[in-house]
C-alpha cells in the first residue's frame, strides 16, 4: 500500500484511498447535483460556463473532451458548436455522475456526436494529440495527483489545443473572503443537508475549495505540464477563476 498521503477537504488521506473517497462524495450527490449547483450558486455557475465556453474556441468539426464532465452542461454546448462533423466526450471517474450527465443530454437529443467515457483524469485513455479543445469544470480540486492530471491533459491536446480548467479560487478581497467563509462553513453543509440529505459532502466539497491551489500556483503547474500562453480570468471576485493554457 501507497503510505503516502494526500489532502481530503482538511483530512489527510493514503494516497491510494483519495479516489474511493471522492467517489462516495459524488455517487451521494449525483441524482441532486444540478438542483446543488443552482442553489450553491444561485444561478451564476451558468454564467461561469458560458464564459468558459466563448474562451474555448470550439467551432464546427473540432474534438472536444470534457473532464469530469459530470451531468453535461458543457458538453451539451459542445455538442452543438461542433456539429454533426465533430466530436465531444464526456469524460469523468464517477460512474453515478457519468450516467446521471448521459441520461440528462439523452432527453434534450443530444447523442450522435457525443460519447461518454468513464476515465480518471491522471491517465487519459486517449491517443497523443486527439483533442482541440479540454476542459475541466470544478473537477481538479477533487483529481489525487493534479500535476500528472495536467500532464496527461495536455498529452493528448492537439498543437495549437487549448486546456481550460474552471475551478473555485481566492477570493481577491479580504471582506469578501470572509463572506465566503461564512456562507461555505456555515451554510452550504445545510444546504446539502435539507436538499440532498447529505451535509458531510458539502463540507467536504467546501473544505477541498480552501485547499485548491490559488490563481498563480495554478498558472505555474499549468506551465510545467508543458502549457503555454496560460492566463487565467477571475469571476465573482476571485471566488471562482478560468485558466487557458494552449499546447504550442
Amino acid at each position: 500500500m501507497d503510505k503516502r498521503t494526500t489532502d481530503f477537504g482538511y483530512e489527510k488521506v493514503a494516497v491510494d484511498e483519495k479516489a474511493a473517497r471522492v467517489a462516495d462524495v459524488f455517487h451521494s450527490v449525483a441524482a441532486r447535483y444540478d438542483v446543488m449547483n443552482d442553489l450553491m450558486s444561485f444561478g451564476i455557475h451558468r454564467l461561469w460556463k458560458q464564459l468558459t465556453l466563448e474562451r474555448s474556441g470550439v467551432r464546427q468539426g473540432h474534438s472536444v473532451l470534457d473532464i469530469a464532465g459530470g451531468t453535461g452542461d458543457l458538453t451539451h454546448q459542445f455538442a452543438k458548436r461542433v456539429g454533426p462533423s465533430g466530436r465531444v466526450i464526456l469524460a469523468d471517474i464517477n460512474e453515478s455522475m457519468l450516467r446521471v450527465g448521459r441520461d440528462k443530454l439523452i432527453d434534450h437529443g443530444i447523442g450522435d456526436n457525443v460519447k461518454y467515457v468513464q476515465a480518471n483524469a491522471e491517465s487519459l485513455p486517449f491517443p497523443d494529440n486527439s483533442f482541440h479543445c479540454i476542459t475541466i469544470a470544478f473537477g481538479l480540486r477533487n483529481v489525487t495527483d493534479k500535476d500528472a492530471a495536467l500532464r496527461s491533459m495536455t498529452r493528448v491536446l492537439k498543437p495549437g489545443g487549448r486546456l481550460l480548467v474552471l475551478e473555485f479560487s481566492k477570493p481577491v478581497n479580504g471582506l469578501l473572503s470572509k463572506a465566503y467563509d461564512q456562507y461555505s462553513f456555515r451554510l452550504l453543509p445545510q444546504m446539502g443537508r435539507l436538499v440532498a440529505n447529505d451535509a458531510d459532502s458539502y463540507r467536504y466539497l467546501a473544505e477541498s475549495i480552501r485547499m485548491h491551489p490559488d490563481q498563480e500556483t495554478l498558472k505555474g503547474m499549468m506551465q510545467a505540464a508543458g502549457l503555454e500562453r496560460v492566463e487565467y480570468t477571475n469571476m465573482t471576485g476571485g471566488i471562482v477563476a478560468l485558466h487557458r493554457g494552449i499546447k504550442l
